[in-house]
């Protein structure tokens, strides 16, 4: 339709062109490819003035679009802001002197003499006494020994996880409450897309900083298990032995007192 329009208004105008040029109406020759010229040109700037409408029309409701996205929540630390228990460091009666350490290794981290003090001192066999052993009970009392010396190991390894991470866990409570007044202000420079990724950022490598330190604290569970499984394995590996050369002792036993009890028979004289 617009075309058809278009192409009567240069019919007219060359028409009128020609009877212009022809007649010379007002002493003004008009000329009709200079009028058709304009009327195409007026035609594209109808087009142009559509277009422009359309863009703006698509960047205003981008704008609107962003506008509602960058709208924060109101009031968001009376909405989501919570109160959680803080760590608590280890405390005990010192009555005699010998927990002060133990206290301050697992509030530390540093164990010192403090699980030594706290603890009965094993005690060192003789090596002469060793030395009169048969090969069975210096193997058991060897195992026996490693078994109190391991679980030694495992627990000061599992006082020192303690300690360091109630050491920590101050530093971390203040990053956690930074992170957090991070994410319930709506001051902008806070809010912006790339602080926003930054939070989220911070917030994996903490979860992950924790999840390192829990990992830590299920080792030294599992070395104290592996630890008294192997004293539970020891105890029933000392009975079953125990019960093995009882039996093996038994049979001797048993025949010698057979032996004797026949010789006693077959020698036996009534006077």
């Amino acid at each position: 339709m617009r075309k058809s329009i278009l192409m009567l208004f240069v019919l007219l105008g060359l028409t009128a062109g020609s009877a212009s040029a022809q007649f010379g109406f007002g002493g003004i020759v008009y000329d009709p490819t200079n009028y058709a010229n304009a009327v195409l040109r007026y035609a594209q700037l109808v087009q142009q003035l559509a277009q422009l409408r359309q863009t703006y029309m698509q960047i205003l409701n981008q704008y609107n679009l962003a506008l509602a996205m960058s709208q924060n929540l109101k009031n968001m630390p009376a909405r989501y802001r919570a109160q959680f228990s803080a760590w608590r460091n280890g405390a005990a009666l010192d009555t005699y002197g010998n927990t002060s350490g133990w206290i301050a290794g697992v509030n530390t981290g540093n164990i010192g003499q403090g699980y030594q003090q706290a603890t009965t001192q094993l005690a060192v066999y003789d090596p002469n006494y060793l030395q009169t052993m048969d090969p069975s009970e210096l193997s058991r009392v060897h195992s026996q020994y490693a078994s109190v010396e391991l679980a030694d190991g495992a627990n000061s390894t599992a006082m020192a996880s303690i300690g360091t991470m109630r050491a920590n866990a101050s530093n971390l409570e203040a990053q956690l409450h930074n992170l957090e007044n991070d994410s319930f202000s709506d001051d902008p420079s806070l809010n912006s897309e790339v602080s926003v990724l930054n939070k989220i950022n911070a917030a994996n490598v903490l979860t992950l900083r924790s999840v390192q330190d829990t990992n830590k604290l299920l080792a030294s569970l599992l070395e104290v298990q592996t630890v008294l499984a192997k004293q539970q394995r020891e105890a029933t590996t000392n009975t079953i032995n125990a019960d093995i050369a009882r039996r093996a002792g038994l049979g001797v036993n048993l025949a010698g007192v057979t032996g004797t009890l026949t010789d006693s028979l077959q020698n036996f004289r009534i006077p």
